[in-house]
């Protein structure tokens, strides 16, 4: 069962500690992200969502333990095809960073570049399209999002939801086969929290991509996660794995229960 389940592991945390100097926020973190999971990094404020984000996405090293991507073939997922992020060479990790897409809580847009400059820009950076090539893969981009015909926009001429999904499209620029989105949802009316919700899983169905979703939203949770990890700020480690879906009804930790059904008396 457990060969089965790790089969076609696209991202491994081993035995994980995360620290900033001595203070410890999470340790013995062991866990698979699959394939075409859309997976949520779940738990209270404080538990350490967003750092273990950082460690994903070369932000942060851990303090002990391993951060394991598969290599860039997509074969039959040996061990040998696996790279420990942090014990790879700085370039090796810079292209294992390109198969890699972020959506910032914020945003992150440059505000003095239309939607469509913020998207050319990483485009520009590391391929060698032309000028024009570039324009017209950004537009596409925006396309993808439901932005289309907003390439000239700035960033402080749009809404919200509409920021978020223009950062969505900046993360998609290199066409990764993995996204890391931190808090999509926050700040979102409950209507456009769920138009994204709905567009993070027609990306997963359409794409085929892995999405690493940070959130403590719990229509989202239910919405588009298929498989997540708790993290307890209690005890400083992960409670349990797997579909949340599953976890409100089965898990055997009060704590996740009572996470996931959280207002549900009220």
């Amino acid at each position: 069962m457990a060969d089965k389940s790790s089969s076609n592991s696209i991202i491994k945390a081993e035995d994980l500690t995360m620290a900033y100097g001595d203070f410890v926020v999470q340790k013995d973190l062991t866990f698979d992200i699959k394939s075409q999971d859309i997976f949520i990094i779940m738990g209270g404020s404080g538990c350490g969502k967003s750092t273990l984000l950082k460690h994903f996405i070369g932000l942060k090293q851990p303090a002990t333990g391993r951060v394991l991507f598969h290599s860039d073939s997509q074969q039959n997922q040996r061990e040998s095809d696996y790279i420990d992020f942090w014990q790879a060479e700085e370039s090796r990790r810079q292209r294992l960073m390109q198969r890699c897409g972020v959506l910032y809580q914020s945003g992150a847009l440059w505000s003095s570049m239309t939607l469509a400059e913020n998207i050319a820009l990483p485009i520009g950076e590391y391929t060698d399209l032309s000028e024009s090539d570039i324009r017209h893969l950004a537009s596409l981009k925006l396309a993808l999002v439901g932005l289309k015909g907003f390439e000239d926009y700035y960033p402080s001429e749009i809404s919200g939801g509409m920021r978020k999904r223009a950062g969505l499209a900046r993360a998609l620029a290199l066409e990764p086969d993995i996204l890391f989105l931190d808090e999509p949802s926050a700040g979102l009316d409950p209507i456009s929290a769920r138009l994204l919700d709905d567009l993070i899983l027609q990306l997963r169905d359409n794409l085929g991509c892995t999405l690493v979703v940070v959130t403590h939203e719990l229509a989202s949770i239910f919405a588009i996660g298929n498989n997540s990890v708790f993290l307890d700020a209690e005890t400083k480690t992960m409670l349990t794995t797997g579909d949340p879906n599953e976890l409100v009804k089965h898990s055997e930790h009060e704590t996740v229960r009572r996470f996931l059904t959280r207002g549900a008396e009220e």
